[in-house]
């Protein structure tokens, strides 16, 4: 047993590397589950593996010209989720610029590390995440995606309520779709790169689809969806990083494997009779009286 493992749980939480990791999964659940909502309600699931090489290209960069590799990764997957923007014309677009973005990343951030000669493994070893070595710099990044990320979501509620019911709906009631779509996929761009450290770009899914899915389950409005991803990505976040310390293990497939743990008890309930959210629930001020709408998001 490691001294890690057999030493009380009570004094680990008293270092420092260690209450910065808890800090900073609390602050990711409050904004990342919330991405994880756009991202199934644009589905636009290919998103995570795009940014996944997006910020492999950024952290080859950072260490081809000694920058900060995890901020050349964030800047990389901001400026890449607002160059397909335009392609995202319709909703199966989003997924076709997604391939292809990733394809094209990929290719360039092997390129990169080959003709550098920089260390391929050490650029890898970044996608699998590193949560006791958080420091200050990405708690301030967590901490701007917790805060921005539901500031926006109260305040554009009801257009990113009709984008994600309807694209159509949402352009014939004055939503300005193309730059709401851009703002989403930045955020959710930057949003992938920013638990990098977390959990690694291939377990990003613990922290945001995860909660997401489950969230589907339980709610029956966007704004009740949302809330139950919130508080199911705060649950997960801190309950599996608990149980990676106690039994000294990686925290990044312990957080995915509770998650999905979640994700499963809660599709073995009963499905209540309740209208989901994306079906007609009321009427909409600018439509026809006969005429779907969302239900209030507020």
């Amino acid at each position: 047993m490691t001294a890690v493992a057999s030493a009380d749980l009570g004094v680990l939480l008293q270092l420092l590397p260690v209450q910065r990791a808890g800090a900073a999964l609390l602050l990711a659940a409050l904004g990342l589950p919330v991405i994880g909502v756009v991202i199934v309600g644009l589905d636009i699931m290919p998103v995570r593996f795009a940014m996944m090489h997006v910020a492999l290209l950024g952290i080859a960069v950072g260490l081809l010209t000694g920058l900060d590799p995890m901020l050349c990764a964030l800047v990389a997957c901001g400026l890449a989720g607002a160059s397909v923007a335009p392609l995202a014309r319709t909703p199966d677009g989003l997924s076709g610029a997604m391939g292809l973005l990733m394809s094209l990343a990929i290719a360039a951030a092997l390129l990169v590390l080959a003709v550098s000669g920089v260390n391929a493994s050490g650029a890898f070893a970044l996608l699998w995440g590193s949560i006791l070595s958080v420091g200050a710099a990405d708690l301030w990044v967590v901490g701007a995606l917790a805060v921005a990320v539901p500031v926006l979501f109260w305040w554009r509620r009801r257009d990113l309520a009709l984008l994600l019911y309807d694209r159509e709906l949402a352009l014939s009631s004055g939503v300005r779709v193309e730059r709401l779509t851009l703002l989403l996929l930045v955020l959710v761009a930057v949003a992938v790169a920013g638990a990098i450290k977390l959990t690694g770009a291939l377990l990003v899914d613990a922290l945001t689809l995860l909660p997401a899915l489950a969230a589907r389950r339980l709610g029956s409005s966007l704004k009740s969806i949302t809330a139950w991803a919130v508080g199911i990505g705060v649950a997960v976040n801190l309950s599996g990083f608990l149980v990676a310390l106690k039994f000294d293990l990686p925290p990044g497939p312990v957080l995915v494997l509770t998650a999905g743990a979640v994700v499963l008890a809660v599709h073995l309930i009963p499905e209540r009779r309740i209208s989901s959210w994306r079906a007609p629930a009321s009427v909409s001020p600018q439509s026809p009286p006969t005429a779907p709408s969302l239900p209030p998001s507020h």
